[in-house]
């Protein structure tokens, strides 16, 4: 392989990200992926950049919430996947929600249309040599895992949990009411309301049906932001009520707050399909089908897909991994995506944006961007490469920020602060970036 080419390994959000963000410096990749001939057991799509969970990937609140201002770092870098995301988003409120077929489908354009981009299908069965991006996901199997697993060991596993989607025409509507939390949106929420009865006979319920995979994983596997409904059950009569059926914030056309309320939202700009917001599940499709049912506006739903659990693999990053993702005993290859030890989608985006850019430098014989917990970007770096002797997956979070200078007790106020100090650096990276890697 030539030295100014990169051989990425994946063809997911970070993958992608990594190989467009490569080729518009002037930079010639090879994108490797097993599809169409194969498919993981959590894809069935063709096309590059599948999502598989939920077709949301989070709050757009630039000023108000992690995920948000993250979201706006990589638009400032020119990130591929936001802007597929904002081109095809579909209502969501102040969520940043998207046609997962037009998503796809974007995605899968810019890459075929890059002169020098060269989309291969083929299997891995080793690290490539060279200026390499292994981004192949927390589903990453067969040959490859093995390799991975001999140079680097410390690999850790978790289950992660996708949530059902329902046809539009089997949900009784008469039964719903539309709003959005604290009136964010533009009544981008199916709601469906249920009383204290409805509600405790469909905790009783739940806990008592029957799941798949009932042996091969317990609650200390499971990461936290994918909890599936049935387990989070278990933690009280009332946890569902302060987590995925919280009625805080929402009221039906008489001003009146339910007692529990399930939330749906839009699977495709058609409308023809709704998502259970936060109901991953690991039960029974058959259970799913039984228990789901006893929601009043789902009484005959029509399940286009049920949820699933699928294993989830991820390198202990602090152990293997450099400040800029590449390998502590190769520098020239390099780890993205959900991999590393982040979690989400934009999250596993961002990575592979930070994976082109360094790689980028790095083979043009430029300095590495300085990047620290001013941004999210630069705190989810340094969350996967900092020694931790409890290393586990991570969402975007203030937590992870660098504190700013002084205390500040007005949570709006010190959010907006977190978020004008980061974009003020995401600027001088970004114009940095302009100088360094000119084509």
């Amino acid at each position: 392989m030539a030295e100014n080419e990169v051989t990425i390994v994946g063809a997911g959000l970070a993958g992608c990200e990594a190989a467009y963000y490569l080729a518009s410096r002037g930079i010639r990749v090879r994108l490797t992926d097993i599809k169409p001939k194969k498919f993981t057991p959590a894809h069935s799509s063709e096309k590059l950049a599948e999502l598989v969970c939920s077709n949301s990937l989070k709050s757009d609140d630039v000023y108000g919430n992690a995920c948000g201002l993250l979201k706006e770092e990589m638009r400032r870098l020119g990130s591929l996947i936001i802007a597929a995301a904002d081109a095809t988003r579909v209502p969501a409120g102040g969520a940043l929600a998207v046609d997962r077929e037009a998503f796809s489908d974007y995605v899968t354009r810019a890459i075929a249309q890059s002169d020098l981009i060269e989309y291969v299908c083929e299997e891995a069965e080793s690290i490539p040599a060279g200026y390499a991006i292994v981004a192949t996901g927390p589903l990453t199997q067969g040959a490859l895992a093995e390799d991975i697993q001999k140079r680097l060991g410390g690999n850790l596993a978790f289950y992660d949990a996708a949530a059902p989607i329902v046809s539009a025409q089997s949900i009784d509507f008469s039964r719903t009411f539309i709003a959005d939390r604290y009136g964010k949106g533009c009544g981008d929420y199916v709601n469906c309301p249920l009383t204290r009865e409805e509600y405790e006979a469909f905790v009783e319920a739940l806990l008592g049906a029957e799941r798949a995979q009932q042996h091969e994983f317990d609650k200390r596997d499971v990461f936290e932001g994918c909890m599936p409904v049935e387990i989070m059950a278990e933690r009280g009569k009332d946890t569902l009520r302060f987590g995925m059926l919280k009625p805080v914030g929402l009221y039906d056309e008489n001003g009146k707050r339910p007692y529990a309320v399930l939330q749906l939202r839009k699977e495709n700009l058609a409308g023809t399909a709704y998502n259970l917001v936060g109901f991953q599940t690991n039960l029974k499709f058959s259970e799913q089908k039984r228990v789901f049912s006893m929601i009043p506006a789902l009484k005959n739903a029509e399940f286009l897909r049920y949820g699933v659990m699928h294993r989830n693999t991820f390198l202990n990053g602090p152990q293997v991994l450099s400040p800029d993702s590449s390998l502590k005993e190769d520098g020239k290859v390099f780890f993205a995506g959900q991999i590393t030890g982040v979690e989400g989608y934009v999250e596993s985006a961002a990575s592979g944006l930070l994976c082109g850019i360094a790689c980028a430098l790095k083979l043009r014989g430029k300095a590495p961007v300085s990047w620290d917990a001013r941004t999210v970007c630069g705190a989810l770096l340094r969350h996967i490469s900092t020694p931790n002797a409890d290393f586990q997956p991570m969402n975007a979070n203030y937590g992870v920020l660098e504190p700013l200078p002084s205390p500040v007790r007005d949570k709006a106020l010190k959010k907006r602060m977190f978020a004008e100090r980061s974009l003020a650096r995401i600027g001088e990276i970004a114009a940095e970036l302009g100088r360094e890697l000119t084509i």
